[in-house]
This record gives C-alpha cells, sequence and structure tokens, in this order.
C-alpha cells in the first residue's frame, strides 16, 4: 500500500505541473491583437482547460469563439463560446458538425482580424472535415490505430484526407491572423504534427505518406490513393506558432516528487517510442538488474508507445505496458511500475493507465489468468481490473503525451 500511495502521489504532482492555463497565459502576455475581432477555436482533449485559461486572460476582447473537445471533457460554459463535445480516437457525426462550425467562424474576416487557435493532442480526431467518405476515414483512422503506426505515421496519412489537417486550415482563415498555441503531445514537439497540424506548414511529403500506405498495408479507395498525392501546404506567412508543454514536463515533475518520497530519481528518456510490450519488458529488465539495491529508486520515462492489435480485447497502450513489466517484475519484493496517459485516458477505456508490483503474476494466475494469453488478446483492461491494477483520474485537462515509472523501494 505504501508504493501505492507512492504512485497517487507521484501522478498527482505530474498531473498538476502539466496542466495548460499558465502556459496558455505565458504565450498570451503581451500579445497585441489590434483593432479587429478575435475569435477563438480551441481543439483536443485540452481544449476547454486551455480555453479557460484565454477567456481569463483576455476577457471581453475575445469576440466569439468555439471550442470542441472528447466526451466528458468539457468542465461547463465558456463566455461567448460554443462547446461541442465530439469522437476520440475516431471522429464522428459530431466531430465533422463541430469542425464545419468552426470553419464557419473564421470565413469573411478581414487582414484585421485574428483567429486565437488553441491546439491540443486528440485534435486530430476532434477536428475533421474529411476530403473522403466519413465512413472511409473512420475504417482508416481504425486501420492505422490498429497496425502499430506510431503518431507521425498516423498524421502523414490523416493530413492528406483532411480539409483542415497539415496547415489548411490556417491557410482558410486567410487574410485573418492566426495566433496558435498549441500543447505538445508529439515527440520532439512537431508542430506540424501536433493534432495533424492544422496551423503549421507541412514538413512531410506525399512520398512519405505512400511509404507508410506500402509499410502497412493500409486498404484505400481509390479516391484516398489521389489525395495523398497531392502536397499540403509548405508556407504559411498568417501564423504565429507558440509550442508549449511537453513529457519533459511530467518528467521533471515525477523526478521532483520521487525525490521528496526518498527516491534516487533518474529520468531515462522524454521520447520514449517502441511497442508497449517492449518498454514493459525493458523496464522490468531494469527492475531485476537493481534487485539488490540497498537504496531507494526511481526510473522514469515519458512519450507514446504503441499496440499493435492481434486479439479483441480492452485495453490501452499504458495498460498493455504495466501488464508487461509485470510478468518481468514477478516475485520482486518492494518493486511496482505505472504508466498513465496524461489526458486521462488509455485507448477506448475509462482508465488512465496501470500499475503492477511484484505480486500482480501471481494474483492473476490464482484467478487462471495467464499475462501471455491476455497480452496476446489486447485485453489488458480486464486483466489489471481483476487484481486491482488499473488507475483511473477522469479527464485531466491536459494532453502532454504519458508517463512511466518503475519504483524500487528500500
Amino acid at each position: 500500500m505504501e508504493l501505492r500511495e507512492d504512485i497517487n502521489r507521484i501522478i498527482g504532482a505530474a498531473l498538476s505541473a502539466a496542466q495548460p492555463d499558465a502556459a496558455v497565459k505565458a504565450a498570451l502576455d503581451g500579445a497585441s491583437f489590434g483593432k479587429g475581432r478575435v475569435i477563438l477555436a480551441a481543439i483536443g482533449k485540452a481544449a476547454w482547460q486551455m480555453s479557460r485559461a484565454a477567456c481569463e486572460a483576455l476577457g471581453a476582447r475575445i469576440d466569439t469563439g468555439a471550442v470542441i473537445t472528447k466526451y466528458g471533457h468539457s468542465q461547463g460554459e465558456l463566455p461567448g463560446l460554443r462547446i461541442y463535445e465530439a469522437g476520440h480516437p475516431v471522429p464522428d457525426d459530431n466531430t465533422f458538425s463541430a469542425t464545419r462550425a468552426v470553419q464557419e467562424l473564421v470565413k469573411d474576416l478581414s487582414c484585421e482580424d485574428t483567429v486565437l487557435f488553441l491546439i491540443s493532442g486528440g485534435g486530430s480526431a476532434l477536428f475533421e472535415n474529411p476530403l473522403v467518405s466519413p465512413a472511409e476515414l473512420m475504417d482508416i483512422t481504425k486501420q492505422l490505430l490498429a497496425c502499430g503506426a506510431d503518431i507521425i505515421e498516423i498524421n502523414t496519412i490523416r493530413k492528406r484526407l483532411s480539409a483542415v489537417k497539415g496547415g489548411r486550415f490556417a491557410d482558410s482563415c486567410k487574410p485573418a491572423r492566426v495566433f496558435a498555441v498549441a500543447l505538445s503531445d508529439v515527440l520532439g514537439d512537431r508542430a506540424d504534427m501536433i493534432a495533424s497540424g492544422p496551423a503549421a506548414p507541412d514538413a512531410s511529403t506525399s512520398e512519405q505518406a505512400a511509404a507508410i500506405v506500402k509499410k502497412y498495408g493500409l486498404r484505400l479507395s481509390d479516391q484516398a490513393q489521389q489525395l495523398l498525392l497531392l502536397e499540403t501546404p509548405k508556407e504559411l506567412d498568417n501564423v504565429e506558432m507558440h509550442v508549449t508543454g511537453s513529457a519533459r514536463v511530467l518528467c521533471r515533475a515525477a523526478q521532483q516528487m520521487c525525490r521528496e518520497l526518498g527516491y534516487e530519481p533518474v529520468i531515462l528518456t522524454d521520447t520514449l517510442n517502441c511497442t508497449a510490450r517492449d518498454a514493459g519488458s525493458f523496464l522490468a529488465s531494469i527492475a531485476r538488474y537493481h534487485a539488490d539495491s540497498a537504496r531507494s529508486l526511481a526510473f522514469i520515462a515519458g512519450g507514446e508507445t504503441v499496440v499493435k492489435l492481434t486479439g479483441s480485447g480492452l485495453g490501452g497502450r499504458n495498460q498493455e505496458l504495466a501488464l508487461s513489466a509485470a510478468d518481468g517484475i514477478a516475485g520482486l519484493t518492494d518493486t511496482a511500475l505505472f504508466s498513465i496517459g496524461s489526458d486521462g485516458t488509455d485507448g477506448p477505456t475509462d482508465a488512465a493507465g496501470g500499475w503492477c508490483d511484484g505480486g500482480t503474476r501471481a494474483k492473476l494466475a490464482e484467478q487462471g489468468i495467464a499475462i501471455a494469453d491476455v497480452l496476446d488478446n489486447n485485453d489488458s483492461y480486464h486483466a489489471l481490473d481483476k487484481c486491482g491494477g488499473l488507475i483511473k483520474t477522469g479527464p485531466t485537462g491536459t494532453n502532454v503525451n504519458d508517463l512511466t515509472v518503475l519504483l524500487i523501494k528500500r
């Protein structure tokens, strides 16, 4: 229980540090919007929180606007703004209608007007007006999520099938200026990949998109194949972009709390990028190497792993990472690992992630559950639920990748 209490305190400190309020207000501090209108558009899982911060900073200077976020991530009305909730990770009809409403807001603006564009992770699914049929877009999205493609590869495809991604939204705002604040959930903080870069010149190419289709054997219609050949905007002269927040914020806050709890913390990386199973196995090997340590140790990693679907179960990358580690740390005393998504949701579940300790595998075995079988069926949610290994935070108001921490307590 002491390890579980430490986990809760580390998660609380990391999520508190990653809230976007201060970052949004800092980006807006001293910004000049001239004499024209200010239209706010916010997209992503942190859209409501970022919009509230903007409203507190600018007040009545915001003329009107719209917020699109995931179901359950809105926390009420905001002055002068329309709040929309829509589908994630697969866009739905509410996604499309909300996006069209935002596009209407930025039509016929003048060169004196400003679009205050607040961007956060999840925006790829939540902000979409597809150039293919909605049914095909949903099918392609599901293929990309299931095949093990990373977020850069996924967004390289999605932005070419969209009227708003890959810089096209900012281009449609002309002659108005776009003042963009992006909360990064992308490794390397690439503005053109955060929410598929609706306000950033696109650095990816049609050749790269074609290579991704071939690599994963994606099934696309002739229309979609033709769209992949069309290049996205490579220059945007009406955008001022501020990228803020990242997994590094999570890692540093976790590091500080671990130190306060008596651990010697080591940040391994803030750009973890591999399969969830490999990450769990690797961290378990670290635990085994340090099993004889006389000191309390904490190993911290931020980033985003991937899952290749081979089964029909329920779970997410952080839950799968934790369950994979459980196999490797089985039998180790005073050793635990947790992994969470900073937005509070992991895959299509109500959990932020999962945790395990040296006794997790035995608890599951007592119920006739083999970890290898669970992983093959991608059913980490139900397995962790049976051993008390789910972590549920609810919507957090932020989204800056994932946090994984291995704890060895002495």
